[in-house]
């Protein structure tokens, strides 16, 4: 009986050994999540046009929402999103796309209400390209339009998530298509089907007034570009602008399906958001 006793007490002082060293742990409060790396944002919108829904990134001609550069989950893409999870596991499953395909700068601040519905902490936001591809120059938005429209965007965010960090990223090198893919059987009997024509249509025209018409295009990119980087400005710090490092990316014909020439495939993605991407403006 009293061997007992003696292995009662052993276990009842080791018990209270444990105990002690568990609670040690926890003074000052609960144990940090080793996990996840403060400051990180807890979710994501994407708001935009098909280059962020991820339209022909799959190898049919439909929206790939996995592809997407912002909220993908395909591995090789490693969206925005991805990056994030990795080391904030608080993300997952928190992401959201509100872009669609043909989506002009006018469809903008109805995404962004939505966004604002769903508390996203972060928004990513690529628009211009169906603004400036347009079945003809004179109907591409003109540049004022385009840039109140995408204020009032902002506006929209700036009430309803404060907080929020907002990436508004550079419209890509359209004319940069024209450049690689006009020699390209393939991309010619793609374009012809009606894509982008205020620049594709008549590729291999050279007549002054097609390449005057190319150039015009180009430069109405560019002029949105200015006004992207200066609305986002004018946002303040929460607000920042990718320096034209989408627009910079050099496609190639290997970065854009094989079925329309013109969207990013996956590898096209996957160097949209490794150009875009910063985890220093994120924290």
């Amino acid at each position: 009986m009293a061997v007992r006793r003696w292995h009662v007490a052993v276990l009842a002082l080791l018990a209270a050994l444990v105990l002690a060293c568990e609670g040690s742990g926890k003074a000052g409060g609960p144990r940090p999540d080793r996990t996840a790396r403060p400051g990180l944002p807890d979710s994501i919108a994407a708001l935009g046009d098909s280059i962020s829904a991820g339209y022909g990134a799959c190898p049919t001609l439909v929206v790939c929402g996995r592809h997407s550069w912002a909220t993908g989950t395909a591995p090789h893409v490693d969206s925005h999103y991805q990056r994030i999870l990795a080391d904030n596991p608080q993300i997952r499953g928190r992401r959201h796309n509100y872009a669609a395909p043909g989506a002009r700068a006018a469809a903008l601040a109805g995404q962004a209400a939505s966004a604002v519905r769903t508390r996203a902490q972060y928004v990513t936001i690529l628009i211009g390209a169906n603004d400036a591809c347009r079945p003809s120059v004179t109907q591409m938005t003109p540049r004022e339009t385009f840039r109140r429209q995408v204020d009032a965007a902002l506006a929209r965010l700036a009430e309803g998530l404060p907080r929020a960090r907002v990436l508004v990223a550079s419209v890509p090198d359209l004319y940069r298509l024209w450049e690689v893919g006009h020699r390209d059987d393939r991309a010619v009997r793609a374009w012809s089907r009606g894509t982008c024509p205020s620049l594709l249509a008549d590729p291999r025209s050279t007549a002054p007034a097609d390449t005057a018409r190319r150039r015009l295009v180009d430069a109405q990119v560019a002029a949105y570009n200015r006004e992207l980087a200066a609305a986002c400005r004018a946002y303040g710090p929460n607000c920042r602008y990718d320096g034209g490092a989408a627009h910079r990316v050099r496609f190639g014909l290997d970065l854009v399906s094989h079925l329309d020439y013109f969207h990013p495939n996956g590898a096209g993605q996957a160097r949209l958001a490794q150009v875009t991407f910063s985890r220093r403006f994120l924290r």
